[in-house]
């Protein structure tokens, strides 16, 4: 019994408290569809329905489609439901796939590099290429063209977050791609 000032009392049980953790679950969604207004939003109001978390995403337009990425965590329980509900927006237009994701495990040492070089077609496999003979774990590649301010040509640039083990070099890296073409430029980040 615990004592508040001189005449109040409380009674407190001497029981256990007793948490129960609800199992949670991890995927990953991909959509597609025609670009338009509240893509973002119809997803976060389906997961927000069933208790789920958006916890990360890359969401995009590019030539009139709306093309997503976004990890989501949500109660066991309600994996079925927001499943479903994910499916049926289908009828809308929404093109959902769903995956379960996956902790890795491991030591591997993030990095990011830009690379600029004088577009040309088979570039990006070029790049991706000498990324693979690395050995390189590509964890987000952005690319994009842009006018060349001088030459009146284009000019490619990718911005790339990769992970090597610790037994992977970082200049290895660096000079396979910088030994592709003489115009490529290779910075850390």
């Amino acid at each position: 019994m615990t004592t508040f000032g001189a005449t109040e009392t409380c009674s407190v049980p001497a029981q256990p408290l007793i948490l129960i953790r609800r199992a949670k679950m991890e995927f990953i969604l991909t959509i597609m569809a025609n670009d338009r207004t509240g893509i973002a939003e119809r997803l976060a109001r389906e997961i927000a329905a069933h208790q789920g978390n958006w916890l990360e995403s890359r969401l995009a337009t590019m030539a009139g489609k709306f093309a997503g990425i976004v990890r989501v965590e949500v109660p066991e329980a309600n994996f079925e439901a927001l499943s479903l509900a994910l499916q049926n927006l289908k009828e809308d237009g929404l093109n959902v796939s769903i995956e379960m994701g996956e902790t890795g495990e491991g030591h591997n040492t993030g990095h990011v590099i830009e690379v600029v070089g004088n577009d040309r077609p088979g570039i990006v496999r070029e790049v991706t290429d000498a990324l693979a003979g690395q050995h390189a774990n590509v964890i987000d590649l952005q690319t994009k063209i842009a006018p060349a301010s001088m030459s009146g040509g284009v000019i490619f640039k990718a911005m790339i977050e990769f992970a090597l083990t610790d037994e992977q070099s970082l200049d290895n890296v660096i000079q396979a791609l910088e030994n592709l073409s003489p115009d490529l430029m290779v910075d850390t980040k």
